[in-house]
């Protein structure tokens, strides 16, 4: 086992803050930990990353599919799960699973995906499949508010209104409008868009239409052009027998 002597403001320890001072750099490939007065580095092996319901994993697929093959105790990693998250039933949690070398394991709890919130909140099971041009449901800025509460540790953003702005984003995206912000924009849009299908399927059918009659006059001219050749022949054959 190889031991590192520590020098960072802040190390983590199963989950947990541990505040002192260290010398091994912040790297993606190293997990510290703390065993006595040292710190020690465990290698990582790989990280999975799954969608679970809050309080409700069970061996079984997605979970044991994914996370059998790794030599992960699924009943174990269950069990952990669902006594984490139990306070968050209800809700889609997306979960990141370290394992190491020596094949054990921690896991780190992320907040909810937007889109499942966003759903929530307005109540829908699907988003639009038009994304912005279709209007599938309208939520209160009070829910864009307290979705981007939500998912703030997750996101690249510095501040509430930041935070905000990329929500609303992810919702403009699904169809889902917010009232009083960019519900008026997305209605026109929407409208717009609904025109623009209305006249494009307009055109569509007089192509087709137009294409039918090609065809039947294609089939006219080819039989004139049938019989043409026939007549051809015929004189020709007359021609020969009467030079015989």
């Amino acid at each position: 086992m190889v031991w590192y002597y520590l020098k960072c403001s802040y190390i983590f320890y199963k989950g947990k803050q541990v505040e002192g001072k260290c010398g091994l750099a912040h790297t993606t490939k190293r997990k510290k930990y703390l065993k006595g007065c040292v710190f020690v580095a465990k290698e990582i092996a790989k990280k999975i990353k799954l969608q679970i319901p809050a309080g409700e994993a069970t061996p079984a697929p997605p979970v044991g599919t994914i996370l059998g093959p790794a030599g992960i105790n699924l009943q174990e990693f269950c069990t952990r799960f669902n006594e984490a998250s139990k306070d968050k039933k209800g809700d889609v949690l997306p979960v990141e699973i370290t394992l190491y070398e020596d094949r054990s394991y921690d896991f780190v709890l992320k907040t909810p995906p937007a889109a499942f919130l966003i759903k929530k909140a307005a109540k829908i099971q699907k988003a639009s499949q038009k994304g912005a041009n279709e209007i599938v449901a309208t939520i209160e800025k009070a829910d864009l508010q307290k979705i981007a509460e939500t998912k703030m540790p997750d996101l690249n953003a510095y501040d509430l209104e930041s935070g905000m702005n990329i929500i609303e984003g992810t919702a403009r995206n699904m169809g889902v409008a917010i009232k009083g912000v960019n519900d008026a924009e997305l209605a026109a849009q929407a409208a717009e868009a609904a025109e623009a299908e209305k006249e494009l399927a307009k055109r569509d059918a007089q192509l087709a239409e137009m294409e039918a009659r090609l065809e039947e006059t294609n089939v006219d001219v080819e039989v004139i052009g049938e019989k043409a050749e026939e007549s051809t022949e015929e004189a020709k054959e007359e021609s020969e027998d009467k030079s015989e």
